[in-house]
């Protein structure tokens, strides 16, 4: 694929985009509701119960960028304009969950400020 179609291609995914929010966890990031104790990296993500999907939604790989804040006190919380691809390895269960998307905190540093702690995103399978 050239340049221009790969581009073209891109806008279009990013124009049919799901919005959402997302969050952050620490580690361990093990044990996980997918993979019990195999570890997979940073670049992982625990998905709320709106994208769950009884468990379908482990090892689905989402492309994930920072569009905004969410007014927890940072003026421009999101960073280099790009986005993330990250793997869903974890649940993040209600009540608890606050987002759509729970990052891991290496993750969501590459997006945005974690000092904002929550963010608006579009985010695609």
């Amino acid at each position: 694929m050239d340049n221009i179609h790969g581009m073209l291609l891109f806008q279009f995914l990013v124009a049919f985009a799901d919005k959402g929010t997302a969050t952050f966890y620490t580690p361990p990031y093990t044990p996980s509701a997918c993979n019990g104790f195999e570890e997979e990296g940073v670049m992982i993500a625990a998905a709320s119960e709106a994208i769950w999907d009884d468990k379908g939604a482990c090892g689905r790989m989402y492309k994930v960028r920072c569009i905004g804040g969410t007014n927890q006190g940072v003026s421009n919380p999101c960073r280099g304009g790009g986005s993330i691809v990250v793997k869903i390895v974890d649940l993040c269960p209600s009540p608890g969950c606050r987002g759509t998307i729970d990052l891991s905190q290496e993750a969501f540093a590459m997006i945005a400020d974690p000092n904002e702690g929550k963010i608006n995103i579009k985010f695609t399978q």
